[in-house]
């Protein structure tokens, strides 16, 4: 049955590319007439163009004459002339697919295609990369291309103003990183005046290295937080009540049975699921050190988030494990490398009461302001494409998590038939990535708090391939 369904995405995928390979004919058809025109009448065609699309006209009806004239205009400003793989890679992105082109095919190229056609209607495009390098390199580098037919071209990057960030946001295309459009979505629903919200909208994106960004930091939240209250003496007495208190450890407790069947302490550490709770004997006595009445009463709700801190801290937390004390700080041990992250910290106080049990300042917590992973930001866009050279191996997760499939376009030359010296589909390690975490203010400082992406899949290459 799998060998069948995969002859049938093989067939459909041949389909596909021959329909995309038709259209390269027309696009090819169109060039002389494109070499013809002036530098004017290229770059009125946008004009014309736009009022096609804003007048109800298919993008796809658009797609050959958009080509052409990118090709012609790219040739004209770069000296770079798409070849037919690449515009069938535009094709793949303008359908909002994903294309699987080999490193070194030019992916940075296709983008212009796609990224062109889809800004005619009015719709904002945004084009995604890693880093903010990338982001101004390649603003600089297309951007020509854009600026020959008359578009504006925006650039995101961090610490940038919101005064400077709105214009950059108007812009026909706008480049910038995963992040700084993720965190820009969180600051504008957090302002009160709608009149200084950067972003106008998700229309379409463009994400180059799309199995890093979609696959592999999917879960990573990117947090807006602010300076909670000084609860340093409330961590500190939640702290002196746990070191009062009898542990329990066991491997995994039964959901099905009571906690106070299962061990004999006054709070339980579940080694699996690296949690610390409460037995009723625990309960008790926290009752009695606190003076409360019932500790579950919602009026005790801030008192009970100590308490758990406190025994997580001391059940769960190990130092030199979990974390080490350098110079009167605890500094988090990345359970995956072990190094140290510096400048990093737990969530939802967890820093701070270890802060209290080793027994060092305890540091001002911080509370959630806005929150949203990488997945649930970039499923909010109508339409979403993406660019990699490896994306095959994550074809169930694109499709299923955003609906993407994957076209891999051939390789404009043939490829040469090599023997790797070395074993070539070891995975790669994949580093821990940490939940980003920013201030709402321009350039923001805050804590981090932990999700470990997917391990990478992707095959390792020799520096000789």
């Amino acid at each position: 049955m799998a060998g069948f369904l995969s002859k049938l995405l093989t067939l459909g995928e041949g389909k596909q590319l021959k329909h995309y390979e038709a259209t390269a004919a027309k696009i090819n058809g169109l060039e002389s007439e494109m070499q013809a025109r002036s530098d004017q009448e290229l770059r009125a065609l946008t004009a014309a163009f736009r009022e096609r699309a804003q007048n109800g006209e298919d993008l796809k009806s658009l797609l050959p004459e958009a080509f052409a004239a990118v090709r012609e205009a790219s040739v004209r400003t770069l000296g770079l002339r798409h070849f037919d793989v690449q515009l069938i890679g535009g094709m793949a992105l303008n359908d909002g697919q994903i294309a699987e082109m080999k490193t070194g095919e030019g992916k940075t190229l296709v983008s212009t295609l796609a990224g062109y056609l889809n800004a005619l209607p009015g719709n904002n495009v945004h084009v995604v990369t890693v880093n903010d390098y990338l982001a101004r390199r390649d603003s600089e580098w297309m951007g020509q291309v854009y600026r020959f037919l008359g578009m504006e071209v925006g650039l995101i990057q961090n610490g940038m103003r919101p005064d400077k960030k709105i214009p950059a946001y108007k812009a026909d295309v706008t480049y910038g990183t995963n992040s700084e459009f993720g965190f820009d979505y969180l600051r504008d629903n957090m302002v009160v005046y709608k009149a200084n919200m950067v972003q106008r909208g998700h229309a379409f994106a463009i994400v180059d290295e799309v199995d890093s960004i979609l696959i592999d930091e999917a879960r990573t939240p990117l947090i807006i937080s602010g300076k909670g209250e000084d609860s340093s003496v409330m961590y500190k007495r939640a702290d002196d009540f746990a070191k009062t208190l009898k542990k329990s450890v066991i491997v995994e407790l039964d959901d099905k049975v009571e906690a106070e069947e299962q061990v004999d302490g006054d709070y339980v550490v579940d080694e699996k699921r690296k949690t610390a709770t409460l037995t009723e004997s625990g309960v008790k006595k926290a009752e009695a050190f606190f003076h409360v009445e019932n500790l579950a009463d919602a009026d005790n709700m801030s008192l009970r988030h100590y308490i758990d801190g406190a025994i997580k801290a001391r059940g769960v937390m190990h130092r030199d494990t979990d974390y080490i004390v350098k110079d009167g700080e605890v500094i988090i041990v990345d359970e995956f490398t072990g190094r140290l992250m510096y400048g990093r910290r737990f969530n939802d106080g967890l820093h701070q009461a270890i802060e209290a049990k080793e027994g060092v300042t305890v540091a001002a917590e911080s509370k959630t302001l806005a929150t949203v992973t990488f997945q649930n930001y970039f499923r909010m866009y109508k339409k979403l494409s993406g660019m990699t050279g490896t994306a095959s191996t994550e074809a169930d997760e694109f499709s299923e998590i955003y609906g993407l499939n994957i076209v891999s376009i051939p390789t404009n030359k043939p490829a040469a038939a090599r023997t790797c010296p070395t074993a070539s589909t070891r995975p790669s390690t994949a580093s821990t990535t940490p939940s980003l975490s920013r201030s709402p203010s321009a350039t923001p400082r805050v804590s981090l708090s932990w999700s470990a992406p997917s391990a990478s899949k992707r095959a390792r290459r020799c520096p000789s391939c």
